[in-house]
């Protein structure tokens, strides 16, 4: 008899998604956390799968842990099957359509918290039986690792084997506050900004501010010098707000503080680049329905132009569109 069917409670699906956590997460200690379960549990199941297999899936020393050739046409076909179960067991429960479950989701900082949230609290409106990890971070996920469901993600992208859409942009504009606006009030050109204190966002510009002419698309390349560098959104708006120096902001950050008087916008006919948004995730055969209504959703409501406006929303609970 295999240890299989002497361990009780641990069928071969079981043991197939315990071995594609520990592949995803790169170790047992994570995949026992992923799980909530424990590392020795984590070992015994993959002892088990290997001696129901009689394959060698992993070798592991000290530091290092890789697939052998048969772990990886394991783990290929693994996930294949997984993701047929998964898909023929909603269809055969009839739930498809209703989506269930966690979904964790990871979104910039400030633009998750500031902008993003009445797109949440609509989607757990619709969709009373999802729970939403919203994981608020300036950085590209490790999907696998991570069991990262989707991202949104500002800015250019790399490479990336992920199945990204572009659903959106984000106006930059020049503002200050009104004393150091004050001293450039006459300023028509990027030219004339030179003798200003600057700030600077680590992720997006550092030693020179590129404008572009709305009209024309003439192009001028601003060197600065800044007074304080940041990777935080927030940080650089308050000093900005502050007086400490000028700065280049996305325009749905500084809307209502322009309204309010709080800031001026500088050479209004120029801006930066837009900042492209992207929505992220893995490449996979079935996604759970949780899932699909969110990416769903994100369609729907983001606009085109994320220029401070409200998201466009239906009223809370209204059913998604199919």
């Amino acid at each position: 008899m295999t240890e299989l069917h002497s361990t009780p409670g641990v069928d071969r699906i079981e043991l197939m998604q315990t071995f594609i956590r520990i592949v995803d997460t790169g170790s047992l200690s994570a995949a026992a956390e992923r799980l909530g379960t424990t590392q020795p549990t984590i070992s015994r199941r993959l002892q088990a799968l290997e001696r129901f297999l009689g394959l060698k899936l992993l070798q592991r020393t000290t530091h290092v842990m890789k697939l052998t050739e048969d772990g990886e046409r394991c783990y290929a076909r693994a996930r294949d099957l997984l993701d047929n179960w998964r898909a023929m067991e909603e269809d055969l429960r009839g739930v498809a359509d209703e989506p269930e479950g966690t979904l964790r989701v990871l979104v910039p900082h400030a633009f998750g918290q500031r902008h993003l949230m009445p797109l949440l609290a609509e989607y757990l409106a619709r969709y009373p039986k999802v729970s939403v990890e919203w994981l608020l971070q300036d950085r590209r996920p490790d999907f696998m690792a991570e069991g990262i469901d989707c991202a949104l993600h500002v800015g250019e992208l790399g490479n990336e084997d992920l199945v990204a859409t572009r659903v959106s942009e984000i106006p930059r504009i020049v503002v200050a506050n009104p004393e150091l606006a004050a001293t450039a009030q006459a300023a028509r050109h990027p030219a004339d900004l030179a003798r200003l204190p600057w700030l600077a966002i680590r992720t997006f510009y550092h030693e020179e501010i590129v404008l572009r002419h709305i009209a024309d698309q003439t192009e001028y390349r601003l060197p600065i010098r800044p007074r304080m560098i940041t990777d935080n959104l927030y940080a650089l708006h308050s000093a900005i707000l502050l007086g400490v120096g000028a700065g280049v902001e996305s325009a749905w950050m500084t809307t209502e503080d322009i309204q309010a008087g709080r800031l001026r916008q500088l050479v209004p006919e120029w801006q930066a680049a837009p900042l492209p948004i992207y929505l992220m995730h893995p490449y996979a055969r079935y996604y759970p329905a949780r899932l699909r209504r969110f990416l769903e959703l994100v369609r729907q409501v983001v606009p085109p132009v994320m220029d401070g406006k409200p998201l466009a929303l239906k009223p809370a609970g209204m059913p998604s569109m199919t």
